[in-house]
């Protein structure tokens, strides 16, 4: 926190030599995840490995993202993670009987075989990742994974992915979700800045042309979640309250403000639509999901905006801060200064662990770190994430801007 209680900005030099620490501080706590078997454990609250739990694909694939990362921005000591990542994705997690990769294993081997595209397009991000810091097997595990999206998962007809198959790719479920095409939409631009192949940016076109061009639209700059097998809005859906919620989830709108923004200047900044549309996104998220009683962000909302899960997690605060500070470049207003600010502050004071690192995932009602949902400290990489994007000048090219952090 600022000692002379100045508002926090992406361009303070305090914030940003902040943001360096805390990201210092990340990369460090996640160390201890590594597990000398292979693979990585889950964290505990104070930082200590959780033995016995599954490693589940895109929890691998975010570290090795992560950490390829903090190399870029300088950090010392990311190969041991990044190397031990890519091992476990290649050798471990890809299924060598009926191709693609398994969603979970442990001590025993495959835990659920299932193969979900949600998975799969975190490990084409962890190969883009590692191609742009020189791994040697990162071409052939992002030549291998768009052959697996190409091939089972991406829907030419519509322009993007389904969602599921069980491990020898017989379907069971017609279900089609935003999640995982907001995180391929993600993981296309992340591919496309490390091979420069255009056809992944051609496909996070056309999925962000349905959903931003019209879905948002058509639900209040909202975007509802859950789609049946024809990709007409699925109302109704209810499954799993934590992963495949009810309703809409303001934290991915932020997102996918942000990911817009990417792929505007990624691709020439031709229409001139996009800032606005982000800042349409951003705007109804933040007026729908801020609590004003307690702060910070619920996690879902029913159809008509009003809070659904109040619960409040770290990550959708991450994703504000990604979503504002993209705005911002474009040249701030004084709302998207006021946002930033608070919206640090929140974190600072409820999320962040001063003491051992890393952020708390979630908290209570009186704004104390709690374990309902999460065990532990689960992830670096949103937090990464909000700590390191703003920092760069630009919209996009965040491999080639990392660089210039040189923490």
């Amino acid at each position: 926190m600022h000692e002379d209680d100045t508002m926090i900005r992406p361009d303070d030099p305090d914030h940003r030599a902040w943001a360096l620490r805390d990201a210092a501080r990340q990369l460090d706590l996640f160390r201890a995840s590594l597990d000398p078997a292979g693979g990585f454990f889950q964290l505990g609250r104070d930082g200590t490995p959780v033995p016995g739990r599954p490693r589940e694909l895109h929890a691998t694939a975010r570290l090795v993202h992560s950490y390829a990362l903090g190399k870029l921005a300088g950090f010392k000591e990311c190969d041991t993670m990044i190397d031990a990542g890519m091992r476990d994705l290649s050798r471990n997690h890809r299924d060598s009987i009926h191709g693609g990769y398994l969603w979970s294993l442990d001590a025993d081997g495959v835990r659920d075989g299932r193969k979900l595209a949600y998975g799969h397009v975190f490990v084409l991000l962890a190969g883009s990742s590692a191609l742009a810091v020189g791994h040697p097997d990162a071409q052939a595990l992002i030549d291998d994974v768009t052959e697996v999206l190409d091939a089972r998962f991406w829907e030419d007809g519509t322009g993007r992915f389904c969602d599921e198959f069980n491990r020898d790719w017989t379907p069971f479920s017609d279900y089609r979700g935003m999640n995982a095409n907001m995180h391929g939409i993600e993981a296309l631009l992340a591919a496309h800045e490390a091979t420069g192949a255009d056809g992944y940016l051609a496909k996070a076109s056309r999925i962000l042309d349905f959903f931003l061009g019209r879905i948002a639209p058509a639900h209040g700059d909202r975007l509802p979640e859950h789609y049946h097998g024809d990709w007409s809005v699925d109302l109704d859906y209810s499954a799993d309250p934590m992963f495949r919620p009810a309703g809409t989830t303001p934290g991915h709108s932020f997102e996918m403000a942000r990911l817009l923004l990417q792929y505007w200047d990624m691709s020439g900044r031709a229409d001139e639509t996009a800032p606005a549309r982000a800042r349409a996104l951003t705007c109804r998220a933040l007026a729908d999901a801020w609590d004003p009683t307690r702060g910070g962000l619920v996690y879902t909302l029913h159809r008509d905006g009003t809070p659904d899960i109040s619960d409040r997690y770290w990550w959708p605060v991450t994703e504000a801060i990604g979503a504002l500070a993209a705005l911002m470049k474009l040249g701030p207003t004084e709302d998207d200064a006021l946002w930033f600010d608070r919206l640090w502050r929140f974190a600072k004071a409820h999320f962040v662990d001063a003491v051992r690192g890393g952020w708390f995932p979630e908290i209570d009602d009186a704004g104390h770190p709690t374990e309902r949902q999460f065990i532990g400290k689960p992830d670096i990489y949103h937090a990464l994430q909000a700590d390191l994007f703003p920092l760069t000048p630009g919209l996009s090219g965040y491999y080639t801007a990392l660089k210039e952090l040189r923490a």
